[in-house]
């Protein structure tokens, strides 16, 4: 089969390969449909952060079900989200659900080869039925998705709440969105770049031109001189952890959603604020797809069928074999992306058909 390979840092190769082991003790057989560059594979790519070399990447995916235990809920055909992450069941955060905080698990893309390929194997508990009206490209969505609503849910939003998202990239956008479907009435979003600003401005956010104006400031200006109830760093800079805690208001809740590789200085005055304000911080990672029926990951997909919009945020839509291409290009700088989901099946290539310039509405 093919995969797109990364052989050591800053080098990836479009190229034939084994055929992928099977994974857990129900493996269940699965071409890729589509696959998303999460920020984490970029700094695997360019800044030699792989655990292992080689390594196929890729953790946000869609996939059809190719085959399947005998006594399986899914068939061939299947449309199916996939879950990265698969836990040592002998972990006692694993056996109450709880995997993200559990130790000795795999992982697709990291740990383990992952979807930038044709076919894997996955474990049949990890897998999500996709509803016939969710594009296998969005599906692709559901992880960053679920990660970003994770988050979300740790607030406790008071009544009218307002809240601020710095960062404007894909997780920043997918958190301002949940935070309007779980009832902030007014949501907030920074950001330095005017394309990202504008796609959401389309979706009915207010935004801040951190290039122009002074983010907490304007946060400020925005909800009469008190700050916003939630604020979110989506960004992984020290600058903007510092300003989500300078936006908040008495009684704030702050989450740090960005992953950051910076140290971060909070001033004795600040902290001071922070206690005199007694706010509250939250880190956050990863995301839940237990219970079954009632997890994270099946919140996304209902919402996906109504209210949460992943299309717009979808700047290319490449075939795998443009991927050594494409990374190159992204860390250099030299071409300007929001979301990459690359369209690997029949189905979700013929999807991207579709659609003016390979892009989902």
């Amino acid at each position: 089969m093919k995969a797109m390979v990364l052989e050591s840092q800053g080098q990836l190769t479009y190229k034939d390969v084994p055929e992928p082991e099977r994974v857990g003790s129900r493996p269940v057989q699965l071409r890729v449909a589509a696959v998303g560059v999460c920020g984490s594979d970029l700094l695997r790519y360019a800044k030699g952060t792989a655990y292992h070399y080689p390594l196929i990447l890729g953790h946000e995916f869609s996939a059809v079900v190719e085959e399947a235990p005998a006594d399986s809920r899914f068939a061939r055909g299947d449309r199916v989200a996939v879950f990265p992450l698969i836990p040592d069941p002998r972990d006692p955060f694993s056996q109450v659900g709880e995997y993200a905080v559990s130790s000795g698990y795999d992982y697709f893309g990291s740990r383990r080869d992952g979807a930038f390929a044709e076919r894997l194997w996955a474990p049949e508990e990890n897998l999500l039925p996709v509803p016939p009206d969710v594009p296998l490209i969005h599906a692709a969505a559901v992880e960053p998705a679920a990660v970003s609503l994770h988050a979300m849910l740790k607030f406790k939003l008071p009544a009218n709440a307002s809240a601020l998202v710095i960062g404007g990239g894909p997780i920043g956008a997918f958190a301002a969105q949940w935070l309007r479907i779980l009832g902030c009435s007014r949501v907030f979003v920074a950001d330095i770049d005017p394309r990202k600003l504008a796609i959401l401005q389309g979706l009915g956010f207010e935004v801040i031109d951190a290039a122009q104006q002074d983010t907490v400031k304007m946060a400020k200006e925005l909800t009469g001189g008190r700050g916003v109830d939630c604020a979110v760093e989506a960004s992984g800079l020290p600058v903007t952890m510092i300003q989500t805690i300078e936006a908040a208001a008495v009684f704030g809740q702050v989450m740090l959603l960005g992953d950051h590789h910076h140290d971060v200085t909070l001033n004795g005055p600040l902290i001071s604020s922070m206690l005199r304000r007694e706010l509250t911080v939250y880190g956050t990672w990863n995301s839940k797809i237990t219970p079954a029926g009632k997890s994270e990951w099946d919140m996304v997909l209902s919402h996906m069928r109504r209210n949460f919009q992943v299309g717009p945020l979808i700047s290319h839509v490449p075939a795998l074999e443009e991927g050594p291409q494409i990374f190159a290009d992204m860390a250099a700088r030299r071409i300007w992306t929001n979301k990459v989901i690359f369209a690997i099946s029949e189905e979700a290539r013929a999807e991207a058909d579709r659609t003016s310039h390979g892009v989902l509405p």
